[in-house]
């Protein structure tokens, strides 16, 4: 698997890709804590807490663009 370098997007320019139809797996990276008190959840998203995503690597599909976002 080739691995790519991470870089920063914008919501504009993750909707703009969207519309052109272009598919993501989006991953949550925000602590327990933080996912109870919001109330803004994408709808799909992988909850993943920052700390544990190496050991949850395999849970991510491999054959989309990938998202995270945090607080």
């Amino acid at each position: 698997m080739e691995a790519t370098e991470a870089t920063r997007v914008t919501v504009d320019e993750v909707r703009e890709r969207m519309t052109r139809g272009e598919q993501f797996t989006f991953v949550d990276t925000r602590n327990p804590k933080a996912w109870g008190e919001s109330d803004q959840k994408l709808p799909g998203a992988i909850r993943i807490p920052a700390d544990e995503v190496a050991q949850h690597l395999d849970e991510v599909p491999h054959d989309r663009a990938v998202i995270t976002y945090c607080t």
